[in-house]
């Protein structure tokens, strides 16, 4: 089953390099120019479109779709609930809403300074959202991400306003949807603090496996409980911070790999971990494929695709959670 997986996810990579409005030459490309400047011309422009943009969006691709998956689990080892991921617990809007903030206090910090905007906001909008289900008495399966769609809807508007009032609307509505076309060498590289991220996440992957099992059972087993929950949170602001300030925002793909995961693997993390992010590529890789194809020549931003395909998945999750 693992092999099929990763056969799949090459094969993904493979179309993704394929796929694109832009014609490449791709004879010229591997084999050796022979006749004459043309030849050395079109071998050269091929290179380019290969180096400057197909192979930095499918890192950026891969690296999204590992980070985002590997927050969802997080998260909902957190909360101990499968309905929350970045998406359905604000941590998206947060984040989108400290770029705002950054664009108008700190108009000439660069990508590095929107981004630290991102995490402190996201950051704070998770401690708060962690807070607040914890002083929920009677939990319920669908209250939790319910309460966790409200409060993301509470920060989006906010930022909605905040934009309106500063003439920012029509800029924040085009470069905050989730959105692989704008990725070229020099612009995406913040996205590689995703794979320190998913080591980490890794060697603490069996205390987050004890996390889950609530604050009682997790103290008495030896953990410091609220020592993890803060690590585990700053992970997945980092992600989510370094995720929407350079593609824009993406739901729900950490809500639908993980819980896929776990109904046929278990929830063990040391080993369904590398699974989750090779299945959290693949699928950002294929939505991503559909959106370029969908329109061709045009292209279909990948949080409608992605959104849409995670959203379905989620309301089959939560009929069937009901079940």
């Amino acid at each position: 089953m693992h092999a099929r997986l990763f056969f799949l996810f090459v094969l993904l990579c493979c179309a993704s390099l394929l796929v694109g409005a832009r014609q490449m030459e791709w004879v010229q490309l591997l084999s050796p120019s022979s006749s004459g400047e043309l030849s050395d011309a079109l071998s050269a422009d091929a290179w380019l479109t290969l180096t400057a943009s197909r192979l930095p969006r499918l890192a950026a691709l891969v690296l999204t779709g590992v980070g985002l998956s590997v927050c969802g689990v997080i998260l909902q080892h957190i909360v101990r609930n499968k309905f929350v991921e970045p998406a359905t617990s604000g941590g998206l809007d947060a984040a989108k809403l400290g770029i705002l903030v950054a664009l108008t206090v700190a108009p000439a910090a660069g990508t590095a300074g929107k981004m630290a905007f991102a995490l402190a906001f996201c950051l704070a909008a998770s401690v708060l959202y962690v807070a607040l289900i914890r002083r929920i008495r009677f939990k319920n399966t669908i209250l939790v991400p319910v309460i966790g769609l409200v409060y993301g809807g509470v920060l989006s508007a906010v930022a909605e306003f905040y934009a309106y009032r500063n003439n920012i609307l029509q800029s924040m509505q085009g470069w905050l949807l989730g959105d692989f076309s704008r990725i070229v060498q020099g612009n995406y590289e913040i996205i590689y603090l995703i794979l320190p991220i998913v080591a980490l996440t890794y060697v603490y992957a069996q205390r987050f496996t004890v996390l889950g099992m609530g604050e009682g059972m997790a103290t008495s087993l030896g953990l410091n409980y609220a020592g993890t929950v803060a690590l585990g949170l700053m992970l997945v602001a980092v992600t989510v911070a370094a995720t929407v300030i350079t593609v824009g925002a993406i739901p729900f793909v950490g809500l639908a790999i993980p819980n896929l995961v776990a109904l046929r693997y278990g929830d063990r993390l040391e080993r369904t971990l590398p699974i989750v992010a090779l299945c959290g590529a693949s699928l950002l890789l294929a939505c991503d494929i559909a959106g370029r194809l969908l329109i061709y020549p045009f292209e279909v931003p990948i949080g409608l695709t992605a959104g849409g395909v995670g959203g379905l998945l989620f309301l089959v999750l939560i009929i069937r959670g009901r079940r």
